[in-house]
């Protein structure tokens, strides 16, 4: 495998514009624009119904719990259904709640509790949609170009949620306190028309085996993820990984606005740095690949990421943290790029959704973790701390996939 993967990388190949695979970018990008309106808007929304660090975080970690509980079954519904019926009709169901949801904020019924069930809602939908997600994009692209075209995809999401989106937020609030949902709302419509006019290549499946159960290919996906040392040990470090990102992103807000002093501004600005770095890194992670391979190139993102978490959590000043959070998110996407590629390379096409949604499942089960171990740290012992809890779990991630890079 890794003597292919070489070859592929080598080629330059790059997934055509027209047909599936640009159709297919522009939902991601719609939908990522909406969503980062959002996401950007619901911590502020928070922070004006409580001021308790953990009932903050724990508004994230219900954002995340819905992996847990039924990641493996989304995995295992996305790889006996048509992928892209899936993915338009969980769109509209979304862009559905997040109508209702912008209703309700726009007429003062916004409440935590609320708050906590759309976030675990709309996460329990994308349990079915990322996975099908990843399934679909291999039969839009050749398998050279997976690479490249799962950096443009994230790329071109992290423009629209960094340099479009986030910029937007305060000018959207301004408005209405409902503007941003009710945006989101319709860029989930848009996305929906889009996957819904795709024609993909139909994907090989072995015919189902007589009395085979959901609970059975959720096991075969397990066994799968488990047997492939490579993505084993990506698994791994990734929600170790997680955790620590759990307790970052649960209390960023409070690190900016609170220990920093930096106040909404700061914040914005600190998201948008992060987004920057992100869609940076989207440029260069094939140059990076090409230059030191997969794993090396997660390697690095991991320890420099470390790294930039230490400044974040130690040094009380914006520039620092904007700077910091900068490089972060670039490094950042180096790692996601290649995880993403990484296990569209290697798992069994048939079951892609499946062993997808076990590494999902597995990973995203640090998340919510972290944001509750995030939210007590900054209750306990100071705002900073949760980043440098953070730093010292990509640390650890690093340490458990470096046995990875000789398989």
């Amino acid at each position: 495998m890794a003597a292919v993967q070489a070859v592929e990388d080598a080629s330059g190949a790059k997934p055509a514009w027209r047909g599936g695979f640009g159709r297919l970018w522009t939902a991601a990008v719609v939908s990522r624009f909406g969503d980062a309106l959002r996401t950007a808007a619901l911590p502020l929304l928070a922070v004006t119904l409580t001021s308790d660090p953990f009932l903050i975080a724990l508004v994230t970690a219900c954002g995340y719990v819905p992996w847990i509980l039924f990641g493996l079954l989304g995995g295992a519904l996305a790889d006996r259904v048509d992928q892209r019926r899936a993915m338009w009709t969980v769109d509209l169901v979304r862009a559905a709640l997040v109508a209702a949801f912008a209703v309700a904020v726009g007429t003062g019924h916004a409440s935590l509790p609320l708050l906590m069930l759309l976030a675990f809602v709309l996460t329990t939908l994308g349990t079915l949609f990322d996975n099908a997600a990843t399934a679909l994009l291999p039969s839009l692209v050749p398998s050279g170009a997976l690479g490249s075209a799962n950096a443009r995809v994230m790329t071109g999401q992290q423009i629209a949620g960094s340099f479009l989106a986030a910029p937007l937020v305060p000018v959207l609030l301004a408005v209405s306190v409902a503007a941003p949902y009710g945006v989101d709302a319709a860029s989930y419509v848009l996305a929906a028309a889009l996957v819904a006019s795709l024609r993909p290549a139909a994907p090989e499946r072995a015919p189902r085996k007589p009395g085979a159960t959901l609970r059975a290919e959720v096991a075969e996906g397990l066994r799968a993820l488990w047997a492939d040392r490579v993505l084993r040990g990506l698994c791994v470090a990734t929600t170790v990984c997680n955790i620590g990102m759990g307790a970052l992103i649960a209390t960023l807000v409070l690190d900016v606005t609170g220990w920093l002093g930096a106040g909404q501004s700061g914040y914005a600005a600190t998201v948008t740095a992060y987004g920057a770095g992100s869609a940076v890194g989207g440029l260069l992670a094939r140059p990076l690949v090409r230059r030191l391979g997969r794993i090396r190139s997660v390697l690095l993102a991991g320890a420099v990421q470390a790294g930039c978490l230490v400044a974040v959590g130690s040094v009380r000043a914006l520039g620092v943290t904007v700077t910091a959070m900068a490089l972060f998110g670039l490094l950042g996407m180096v790692w996601n790029v290649n995880l993403a590629t990484l296990v569209q390379e290697r798992a069994p096409e048939a079951m892609l959704g499946r062993v997808s949604a076990a590494f999902r499942t597995v990973a995203v089960a640090g998340a919510p973790l972290g944001a509750l171990m995030g939210g007590a740290a900054a209750g306990a012992w100071g705002l900073n701390t949760p980043a440098l809890l953070a730093s010292g779990l990509f640390m650890a991630a690093v340490a458990a996939l470096i046995p990875a890079r000789a398989a």
